[in-house]
Formats: C-alpha cells, sequence, structure tokens
C-alpha cells in the first residue's frame, strides 16, 4: 500500500467523521430549536423558518433521515478504520484493538460531543440554515424512511406507545409560558414582566380578593342633612359614591359626582336631584373570577359594581380601577395610600414595617415577600382577629405562621395599624 492510498483512506475517514458531525449537530439544533420563534418567522416569509417547520411537523422521518446517515457513515468509518489498521499495521494482535480505541475516541469528538456542544448552543441560527440541507436529502430518502418506519410503527403499536405529530408535542400550556416568562428576565423589564405574570392568575382570583371591604365604602345617606351631604361630595376623593336611603342596606345606586356639576353650578343641588342623578347599582357574586368579571365589564358598559355574597348581602365595592391596578400594580391616584411597603432597620436590628390592616394579604405577601395564607380572610385585619378569635388591644404581640407581629392601634372593633417584622431567614 502506497503512501498515497493511505493519506487518501485517511482523508475518507475524516470526511466520514464531518459528515456524521454534521448530522448529530442537525439533529440536536433541530430538537433545541425554538419552535414557536420559527413559526414565526415562517409566517413572515422566511424561506429557512419554513423549511425547518415543515421538517419539524414530521420528527419521526427527520429522525429516521438522521439515524440512518449516521448509522451508515459510523458503520464505514468503522470498516475503513479496520482496514486501514490491517494495511498499516497487518495481522497484530493489538492492531484491531488500536484501532477500535481510536475510532470510538475520533467519534465521540468529531461525530458526538463537538456537534451536540455547537447545536444546542446556537440552536436557532444554525436551524434557519441546516434546513436547506435536510430539505432535499429528506426528498431523496423517502422510499427508505417510509421502509424503516413501517416497523417502527408497528414496534410502538406493540408495546402500546401512541406516536404524537410535532405539532402536538410543540403546544404550550399555561405553566410552560409563565416558566418561559419567569426565564426572560434579561430580554423583559422587570415591569413588564410582572405584568405578564398578573395575567395568568386572573383566572384563579376573585373579586373578593380585590374589592374595596364594605366597611370601607365612601357612601351617602339621602336621610342626612343637605348641608352635610354637599360637605361631603366638596371633601370626597371619589369620584363615584354609594347612595343609600336611611340604612346602609337600603341600597339606591351609584352616584357619579360628574353628573351632579351643572347642578351645583346653578345652586340647585337638592335631594331629587340626587335621586334623579344615580345609575342602578350593579351587583356581582362574591365567586366571579377577575378575568371573567372584567369581560362582565365591558359587555354591560359598567366601571363600577357591588359584591354580594349568596344571601344578597353587600361585601364590597369593585371599580374597573381595581382590576386594571391588579394587571399593571399600583398607580397614582387622588385617594390617599396607606404608603410604600418596605422593610426598615429597627435599633435592635430588626427588620420591620407599619400596615394598614385593611392591606390585603395578597399584596403583602407579593410586595413583602411573605407567605400568608389566602383561603380565608383576605385583609390582614381579618387574619389577626380569626387568629385570636378576639379583638385585641393595642400593643398584643403576635406570631401567624413565621411572620412576628405587634398590634399598634386598635380602635372601632377594628385593627388600624399593625408593625410586621421580617420572618427569620
Amino acid at each position: 500500500m502506497d503512501a498515497f492510498s493511505l493519506a487518501t483512506q485517511i482523508t475518507i475517514l475524516l470526511v466520514l467523521l464531518l459528515i456524521s458531525g454534521f448530522f448529530t449537530m442537525a439533529e440536536t439544533a433541530m430538537m433545541a430549536s425554538n419552535r414557536h420563534r420559527l413559526r414565526h418567522l415562517a409566517h413572515e416569509g422566511h424561506r429557512g423558518a419554513r423549511l425547518a417547520t415543515q421538517l419539524l411537523t414530521k420528527v419521526d422521518r427527520l429522525i429516521s433521515l438522521i439515524l440512518l446517515a449516521n448509522t451508515l457513515i459510523n458503520a464505514a468509518a468503522a470498516m475503513l478504520t479496520a482496514h486501514i489498521i490491517l494495511t498499516f499495521f497487518g495481522e497484530q494482535k493489538w492492531g484491531l484493538e488500536a484501532g477500535t480505541l481510536f475510532i470510538t475516541f475520533c467519534l465521540l469528538v468529531f461525530s458526538e460531543i463537538t456537534p451536540k456542544v455547537i447545536g444546542s448552543t446556537y440552536p436557532d441560527w444554525l436551524t434557519l440554515r441546516i434546513a436547506y440541507l435536510l430539505t432535499p436529502l429528506q426528498r431523496i430518502a423517502t422510499p427508505v424512511v417510509w421502509f424503516m418506519n413501517l416497523f417502527v410503527t408497528a414496534l410502538l403499536k406493540l408495546i402500546y406507545t401512541e406516536e404524537k405529530s410535532g405539532h402536538e408535542t410543540s403546544r404550550v400550556s399555561p405553566e410552560d409560558l409563565r416558566a418561559i416568562v419567569l426565564e426572560t428576565g434579561h430580554f423583559i423589564p422587570t415591569q413588564h414582566q410582572n405584568m405578564l405574570l398578573n395575567l395568568f392568575d386572573l383566572e384563579s382570583i376573585s373579586v373578593e380578593d380585590i374589592m374595596t371591604p364594605r366597611g370601607e365604602i365612601e357612601g351617602i345617606d339621602l336621610q342626612s342633612p343637605l348641608e352635610e351631604i354637599h360637605q361631603q361630595l366638596a371633601t370626597s376623593f371619589h369620584t363615584r359614591l354609594l347612595v343609600h336611603d336611611g340604612s346602609s342596606e337600603n341600597i339606591v345606586g351609584i352616584l357619579h359626582q360628574r353628573r351632579l356639576l351643572s347642578a351645583a353650578l346653578a345652586n340647585e343641588l337638592d335631594i331629587q336631584t340626587l335621586r334623579d342623578q344615580t345609575l342602578e347599582p350593579y351587583f356581582i357574586p362574591a365567586g366571579t373570577t377577575i378575568y371573567t368579571q372584567l369581560q362582565f365589564f365591558q359587555n354591560n358598559r359598567q366601571r363600577i359594581g357591588l359584591v354580594v355574597d349568596e344571601y344578597g348581602e353587600i361585601m364590597g365595592l369593585l371599580t374597573l380601577e381595581d382590576i386594571i391596578e391588579e394587571i399593571i400594580g399600583k398607580f397614582t391616584t387622588s385617594v390617599p395610600e396607606g404608603g410604600t411597603l418596605h422593610w426598615e432597620r429597627t435599633n435592635d436590628g430588626m427588620e420591620s414595617t407599619l400596615v394598614d390592616g385593611t392591606r390585603t394579604l395578597r399584596e403583602l405577601n407579593r410586595v413583602l415577600g411573605l407567605s400568608f395564607t389566602l383561603d380565608g380572610p383576605k385583609t390582614l385585619n381579618g387574619l389577626i382577629l380569626e387568629h385570636l378569635q378576639d379583638i385585641p388591644e393595642s400593643g398584643l404581640s403576635v406570631k401567624i405562621g413565621e411572620t412576628p407581629m405587634e398590634i399598634v392601634q386598635a380602635q372601632d372593633r377594628k385593627i388600624r395599624i399593625v408593625r410586621i417584622f421580617k420572618p427569620r431567614a
């Protein structure tokens, strides 16, 4: 055997290893590519994305093609290595063993590990270009692949395994979408990420979780003196007020202050005008989800409603702004809030914060990183009252779960202000 033929065989062997590596890289890149991005690019007219999408819709044929090519090439490489060893070293006992180790090493480095690392590192970029080569190869190998898949299909049926199409396997569940949003923190601003995550919770949060409790609803009593009503309208922070006649249970409706502007300017604002400008109340069942209620508001052209329980008793007030704030977060309004929640370090080294008793547990969990249960009471005041089963006095300390707290002010059968201490890690 001359040097030229030996060099030729070694060159052919290297080419076979590289071709095998190409198919391995192609399989890794195609399987690791972002199929949703490929479909988006295909809709925009990208030919490589369209070809890749067509290949991935029939994953069985794609895998069969790649495995067929790799198996043939690897077998040819092993046979060529044995031929080179026997020709070069003769029938030495250690020749075939050395050849086996050599081809194994080459296959691992050039045909397996390196191509798979490259394919998994640049899957989208490679897929758009590899598709141009795999598409004609798949058409050429169609008869052989079809014949092989006959046995594969029979074997799958034999072991009771149902074959799924690429489209079905690429469907994304809500949990997958949430994971995708969480993993895109480096590409999406935190505020936008939080908004997207809040959208996923709309189906699991009810109107009872975000409503204004009944005890905090500002209303007008038509039985009150007219001067007192005028003063209340002038100092109210709300544009829409609940109107009742005598008893708080006798709800007349909702009053929009803007409807009173002309009467107020003409100095004709009286009780009858208030009744005429009051709109009929819109009632919302307590168990309604936020997503459903948002649709109801849109279909019924409403912006505000009264939340009622199964007995028809009023539990609270819900506005369209409450739902919007649940999605995008709190925004500045003319209504005085309880202040921004944040931990402050005390002299003894502990971290604490003063919290209004009307704050919702969902907000405390989200902003302060606490873990209050949401199955029972919705506010901090309700949680403490349920835990103690009594109305506490100021200065009482209590620990609920892992969170210690101190009641700073309790008044009118309610807990007004609570100091919450940050749980120890």
